[in-house]
């Protein structure tokens, strides 16, 4: 039987290195260390990433995939749910780091499989929620930082991007495209991608107030 951790790093504050430390911390091992760099838990299904794949491909039954939490499987209600449902289906044991929870599919009485199933939904449905709820922030921080731009201000230094570098950008990353692929179709460095995702808010303030005052 074989553990495996699988991560999905989205931010520089959830790197690979905080995610197992967390792991190990509250007493897992691992056999192996899973981890997508730079997707979208949101519009790439996890079998559809690179690593995400190989997971589908590795687990048999009796083993045990442990997740920091639900939402590092995706952030899409509907294929969280049938995630959790193919892997349970395979007798496979998923954990969570965050409250140790367990969840299998050894269960057979219908009261504690309504339970069980529930507490996916419900977990799933929050993953989603939460990430609607920061990318309607980032739209929000967009707008003020245009509204707020100002072209007597301090504006800095000169953003190493374009505005058609910035807009595909952000579309690559909605659709779920990986920071390397982004920085080759863009011609940024892996860096300045990692800054436009992580902070929108702020690139775009950064760039507007480069166009304003050149206006």
């Amino acid at each position: 039987m074989t553990t495996i951790l699988y991560a999905r790093v989205s931010t520089s504050e959830q790197t690979l290195s905080h995610q197992r430390t967390m792991a190990e911390e509250r007493g897992f091992q691992f056999d192996h260390v899973l981890a997508d760099h730079g997707v979208s838990g949101v519009s790439t299904r996890l079998i559809e990433r690179a690593e995400g794949k190989r997971l589908f491909d590795m687990l048999r039954a009796g083993d045990t995939l442990v997740v920091r939490w639900v939402d590092r499987l995706g952030r899409n209600y509907k294929d969280v749910c049938n995630v959790m449902r193919e892997f349970m289906r395979r007798g496979v044991i998923v954990r969570t780091v965050i409250n140790g929870m367990t969840f299998d599919g050894s269960t057979t009485d219908p009261m504690l499989c309504a339970v069980r199933d529930a507490l996916i939904g419900f977990m799933a449905a929050m993953g989603q929620a939460q990430a609607e709820a920061t990318k309607e922030a980032q739209r929000a921080g967009i707008a003020e930082a245009r509204a707020k731009a100002d072209a007597t201000a301090y504006r800095g230094r000169k953003p190493s991007y374009t505005r058609d570098q910035l807009d595909k950008v952000r579309n690559l990353h909605g659709l779920g495209t990986s920071v390397s692929v982004i920085a080759k179709e863009t011609s940024l460095s892996r860096q300045t991608v990692y800054r436009i995702v992580e902070d929108e808010a702020e690139a775009e303030a950064a760039l507007a107030r480069w166009e304003r005052k050149a206006a």
